[in-house]
């Protein structure tokens, strides 16, 4: 009965350390390598974020867009989408704003340069099931080499896109990544921004 009891305290513990900011060590990162993080998706979104795949720093402390100097925290934030920065670990406080957090692949890997065209495509297919089931107005895809690949468009560029899901409207979006250098903060921000004007008009 002792075990059991210890374990649950354990497993208390476990859970309030996810929901408060921490680091992971280099062994915890080299562990989440092929790891999953679950979405941050309801019905009817305004917007569902798209990411690219998880990093390693992402899945081994299970929120999106974690790393840090990863700009799509203060890129929402500066783009209107949400009253005060955030922390990825306040990421399901999305839910209530209408917005949520997907990715194209699912399993992490140091690098998206690691991904094949393979896993783009299949991603791309279960992305597409996604968007048919929970109908968000807008889907925003973060990463335009991602966007080409998984939705066989190579002349995609960032904005509005005229395909669509049923009634989900597609938008490109730049990588938030701190290794984008075609996007420094303030042009992130405007492409956010951008989106956020079209989403209180639709």
């Amino acid at each position: 009965m002792a075990n059991l009891a210890s374990l649950a305290l354990l497993a208390i513990a476990f859970e309030s350390m996810m929901d408060t900011p921490w680091r992971p060590t280099r062994a915890q990162l080299l562990a989440a390598d092929g790891k999953t993080i679950p979405d941050i998706i309801a019905p009817n979104l305004k917007v569902l974020f798209c990411g690219i795949n998880p990093g390693l720093y992402s899945a081994a402390v299970r929120h999106h867009f974690a790393r840090p100097g990863n700009r799509f925290w203060p890129a929402l934030f500066a783009g209107g989408f949400t009253p005060r920065l955030f922390s990825p670990f306040e990421e399901r406080e999305l839910l209530t704003l209408g917005y949520g957090i997907t990715n194209v692949v699912r399993v992490s890997s140091a690098s998206a340069e690691t991904l094949t065209s393979a896993q783009y495509i299949a991603g791309g297919r279960q992305l597409l099931a996604k968007v048919k089931r929970y109908r968000p107005k807008f889907l925003a895809v973060l990463g335009v080499g991602a966007y080409r690949v998984a939705f066989a468009d190579p002349l995609a560029i960032v904005g509005p896109q005229e395909r669509r899901i049923g009634s989900t409207r597609l938008w490109l979006l730049p990588n938030p990544s701190g290794l984008n250098a075609h996007y420094q903060p303030a042009a992130l921000a405007r492409e956010f921004a951008r989106l956020r004007r079209e989403v209180g008009r639709a």
